[in-house]
């Protein structure tokens, strides 16, 4: 019952808070504007109402394409209708769609010269592949490079092409490819499938098989487990459907294809019957970014992108709700009161210079999907105008692992791009929130590699200067404990306020940051 009280009189102040803010624009703009004017209506009442709402068990956890986050992207985009800020797109659809699938084991069999070979223990595929065939190419090593080609007099167009791991060595030892004693890209055990497949793909050919003696128990098992856990991987969905077959078979499969391959390193036409029927189990999801903007008042083609993810974990195998208060529940609610703090400036005639775009993505739990579906796919703005990504992703706890003051915040790659950038984020924090700035986790050998882990990273691969905000992991976790009782909220209201200062500065500063550590 205090429960249900306290949640009414949440929402209570989030809906004054809201209708406080909507109206018509002030004609007049001052010439001094102090932010923390609009800095200070970010607050923990505030933070703390959508956030009992938006981690509550009906929201279901809002995993990507269920219900809960269908109701996610409708209490968000309900949240900027009644600011009056405006959707991103030119078709006044809130919602960007990101076509997602999932992808299921596939079934079927394959045969080679009539005998059939058993799927999950001859070989493992997670692609559909059709055809008979009266042949195959043997590519050896699967290498194609200047100095050395595996493909080289034969065309293996529409064919299935076998290939095995490694690479050739010259007689002193060295490897070709490389030409000294270090193995190539084509060597390394991480590349070795993918470098073959887009060989093999350029090649046009129709399939690959491809043989690892080594690491095939590994490919064996992963695919056990994923049989028998019913697992299914949400992926994005290709614009067209991919038709290239990838199988990985073991030492008898891939001796009845090509006979002692092994030592055989000779790129050939091989005459065998290979028929192979296996389908796909994929399904099509349904999924959505939330986006949002206010315009820019003297440079509106220039963008700074601020983003959380609005997805989560679901519901657990054993019916427990994750409700991802924190994960990433504190950042979506952050960035719905960083808006509403720009409303309130565009209303009193203070608007920013640059626009600034308010970006909730999907499928960030499913690998980043919905980052990466704007960034890749459709960026609504374009990419060469975003001066800046800002990225919160967990913000309302403390690091049980951290000593020292509570009231800090991890930042990740604010150096990575752009020195600018960072002595910005530094300048800032010291004149309005002095929060401890923790960079541990932005060390190139961090073995957590949070740099990678997060939306803001399919911004930095387009150069595009980020700061991702984080409080670190906790044992609360990906589990169905983390709820908004244990969120901090005095410390949600400091951070969510330092970031709403760093983007006012970097919409406001005369000039685009510079970007002086580009990557290739």
């Amino acid at each position: 019952m205090k429960k249900l009280a306290f949640i009414a009189l949440a929402l209570a102040i989030s809906c004054n808070s809201t209708q406080k803010t909507t109206g018509e624009k002030k004609s007049e703009k001052a010439t001094e504007v102090n932010p923390e004017t609009y800095g200070k209506t970010i607050t923990e009442a505030e933070l703390k109402a959508h956030l009992y709402t938006y981690a509550s068990d009906e929201f279901e956890g809002r995993e990507t394409g269920k219900p809960g986050q269908k109701k996610a992207i409708e209490y968000i985009k309900k949240e900027y209708v009644g600011l009056g800020i405006k959707p991103a797109k030119a078709d006044g659809n809130y919602f960007q769609d990101v076509p997602l699938e999932i992808s299921k084991l596939p079934t079927g069999s394959l045969s080679v010269n009539g005998k059939e070979y058993k799927l999950g223990e001859d070989y493992v595929a997670t692609t559909a592949a059709t055809g008979d065939f009266t042949d195959v190419v043997y590519i050896g090593f699967g290498i194609d490079e200047e100095n050395y080609s595996d493909y080289k007099n034969l065309d293996v167009t529409n064919k299935i092409v076998v290939a095995k791991v490694g690479e050739p060595k010259n007689e002193d030892g060295t490897y070709v490819v490389s030409g000294s004693t270090e193995k190539s890209s084509w060597g390394n055990p991480s590349e070795a499938l993918a470098k073959r497949v887009e060989a093999a793909q350029k090649k046009g050919a129709k399939g690959i098989i491809f043989y690892d003696e080594n690491n095939y128990p590994r490919y064996q098992q992963y695919f056990a487990q994923m049989l028998k856990s019913g697992r299914e991987r949400i992926s994005p969905k290709p614009a067209t459907p991919n038709k290239f077959a990838t199988i990985l078979v073991n030492t008898t499969l891939a001796n009845a294809i090509v006979k002692d391959i092994a030592t055989d390193n000779t790129p050939k036409v091989v005459s065998t019957a290979l028929n192979i029927d296996l389908k796909s189990g994929n399904k099509d999801v349904k999924s959505e970014n939330v986006v949002a903007y206010i315009k820019g008042s003297e440079k509106p083609n220039e963008y700074l992108v601020i983003s959380s993810h609005l997805d989560h974990i679901g519901v657990s195998a054993d019916g427990q709700i994750n409700n991802g208060a924190d994960d990433d529940g504190s950042g979506t609610v952050a960035l719905l009161e960083i808006a509403e703090a720009f409303r309130k400036a565009e209303l009193d005639g203070n608007g920013p210079k640059r626009s600034v775009v308010f970006l909730h993505v999907t499928g960030e739990e499913k690998g980043l999907l919905g980052s990466q579906h704007y960034t890749d796919v459709d960026p609504i703005f374009p990419l060469e105008n975003t001066v800046a990504n800002l990225n919160i992703d967990m913000v309302g706890r403390i690091d049980p692992k951290r000593e020292g003051d509570r009231n800090y915040i991890y930042l990740i790659g604010s150096d990575k791009l752009s020195s600018e950038l960072h002595n910005l984020s530094e300048e800032v924090n010291k004149k309005y929130t002095n929060v401890v700035l923790d960079y541990t986790y932005n060390d190139e050998n961090d073995p957590n590699r949070f740099y990678y882990r997060s939306d803001h990273y399919n911004f930095a691969k387009n150069n595009i200067p980020i700061i991702f905000y984080f409080n670190g992991t906790h044992d609360d976790y990906h589990q169905p404990s983390d709820t908004p009782d244990k969120i901090n909220y005095d410390l949600l209201e400091n951070r969510t306020r330092l970031v709403f200062y760093t983007a006012w500065e970097i919409a406001n500063r005369a000039n685009k940051l510079v970007v002086d550590k580009a990557t290739e």
